[in-house]
């Protein structure tokens, strides 16, 4: 019992500093029941008396004024002093009766709100001015000295504060402060790593010496991949939102195809079109300026693989559309918004998730991959094709609908698990192969869907992720029918595939750049 009551600890003295001052309220009346003397500076000093609550200000309390125009006004050797002081060590006790420093227990304090700055703001000056440095030095001097301090650095662990003190009669446990200082040096951190990651933008540094990655939990996940692996899904970023408005909750194998389809849709610019994926690969994609015929295009490319998949329209769902869907199992419908007859109808299939995409933005993303504690990361921008990055070395040329065709292929493609085969027609994929270690292999399975799901004539387009290392690839696809053809350039036997490609009047067209998708 003696060496419980050695591990609480009294609060007798609390420094609050607060950028967000909301709830304040249950907290103080909590602390002035347990006779808690009160500092505090600034707006938060003012919001504290304006609720009649008793408050000493910081400058008198450190007898000194705030100067700098408010950049110093917490960097006071009495304020940290009265943090950091063990209070079971004699010189340290000593050091504060010497200097007339008094003993601070709790800190509660909040950052000024960096991260929501510089998505509302550009102005370099005005950002750089919402780097706290008061707060997070009070919050690690706390969070260090845990053994004696109590810190809290949100306001979501305002009322377990409240909780602790009701139930220790003004104390706190060993505990309790333990978990308040893992909690702040992850605030501390992430903060940091935001300010981190926004210099390395303003200096467009992409790969420093040091890569600090931030991320908020959303939510964990039932398991992993599998059942037998766990799974948690971060947020790098506030302002783009996946707002999931129905449905049970997403599963690890639903994010990953989510993530796909959104990356694809994103690519379309301001085209109307529908994706659907599964295993996150595409297995349908078409663009069409009429939603429902989008969509039924795009089930048409491979109807088997969509069952259980996941489908995304980049446009708002009506009536119509929603009955043609629920005619089939999908595990997820992604759109930029759903009228209220389409939900009625949605909401009649319980094991549907609805996911409204209105306020996802284009980013500049990173791919992460990792084994053995070491990160592999690329860039992962969804480029807009440029024309200088394409040639064509045929002897027939393509017109503009024909060369709109196959850089529609080339742009499904490179989201394509490689090897990657796409063939289309009118915007719309009509065979995809994906994920072969041979690309002959692709281009059978592509052909093989063509010839199975989608009878065809007229114009059939190709497309290649990297460049065919033999004849055999293409002159397969050309005797599937296939007319036009665009790939990679890059093979010493570039020459030969011309040549073939001339040989058989089939228009080809080499990019500049490869686009492989592990």
């Amino acid at each position: 019992m003696e060496n419980r009551k050695n591990l609480m600890k009294k609060i007798k003295t609390a420094l609050i500093s607060l950028s967000d001052k909301s709830n304040l309220l249950p907290l103080l009346k909590v602390l002035k029941k347990n006779k808690v003397k009160l500092i505090s500076s600034g707006g938060t000093y003012q919001a504290i008396r304006k609720l009649k609550f008793e408050c000493l200000e910081i400058a008198k309390f450190t007898n000194f004024n705030e100067i700098l125009d408010g950049r110093v006004k917490t960097l006071h050797p009495k304020i940290h002093a009265g943090i950091l002081y063990k209070r079971n060590k004699k010189s340290h006790i000593n050091d504060l009766k010497k200097n007339k420093f008094e003993s601070i227990d709790l800190v509660i304090v909040n950052f000024y709100p960096f991260e929501k700055t510089i998505e509302q703001i550009k102005n370099h000056s005005k950002i750089i001015e919402n780097i706290d440095i008061g707060g997070p030095s009070m919050a690690r001097s706390a969070a260090k000295n845990y053994n004696d301090v109590t810190i809290v650095s949100s306001p979501e662990n305002y009322n377990d504060l409240i909780n602790e003190l009701k139930l220790n009669k003004g104390s706190t446990s060993l505990d309790f402060r333990k978990k308040m200082s893992q909690l702040t040096f992850a605030e501390t951190a992430y903060y940091d790593s935001v300010i981190s990651k926004y210099l390395n933008d303003v200096l467009n540094i992409k790969f420093p010496n040091k890569k600090i990655i931030h991320a908020k939990l959303i939510e964990k996940l039932r398991y992993g991949e599998n059942p037998h692996q766990e799974g948690a899904i971060y947020s790098m970023s506030q302002k783009s939102q996946i707002n999931q408005i129905y449905g049970k909750k997403l599963s690890y194998n639903n994010y990953n195809d989510i993530f796909t389809a959104i990356e694809i849709s994103q690519s379309f610019e301001r085209k109307k079109g529908t994706v659907i994926i599964k295993h996150a690969n595409p297995c349908g994609v078409s663009l069409d300026p009429n939603g429902l015929r989008s969509f039924k295009s795009a089930l048409n490319c491979d109807p088997l693989s969509a069952f259980g998949g996941v489908v995304l329209c980049n446009f708002k769902i009506n009536r119509k559309l929603a009955i043609e869907m629920n005619k089939i199992f999908l595990e997820v419908i992604i759109a930029k918004g759903f009228n209220d007859d389409a939900l009625k109808i949605f909401k009649t299939k319980k094991n549907l998730r609805l996911i409204d995409i209105s306020k996802v933005f284009p980013n500049e993303m990173f791919k992460f991959k990792s084994f053995d504690n070491k990160i592999l990361i690329q860039s992962n921008k969804t480029e807009i094709f440029n024309s200088k990055d394409f040639e064509v070395v045929s002897k027939i040329k393509p017109n503009k609908f024909q060369l709109n065709n196959l850089l529609f292929a080339l742009n499904i493609c490179r989201y394509v698990k490689s090897n990657a085969i796409v063939l289309s027609k009118n915007m719309t994929t009509i065979g995809i192969g994906s994920g072969q270690p041979s690309r002959l292999d692709s281009c059978n399975i592509a052909i093989e869907k063509m010839t199975r799901f989608n009878k065809t004539n007229g114009d059939i387009f190709a497309a290649s992720d990297a460049f065919f290392p033999f004849v055999d690839g293409i002159e397969k696809l050309i005797q599937s029918g296939v007319t036009a053809v665009i790939q990679p350039s890059g093979s010493i036997r570039d020459k030969e595939i011309i040549k073939f490609a001339n040989s058989t009047n089939t228009i080809l067209v080499f990019s500049k750049k490869r686009y492989f998708s592990h």
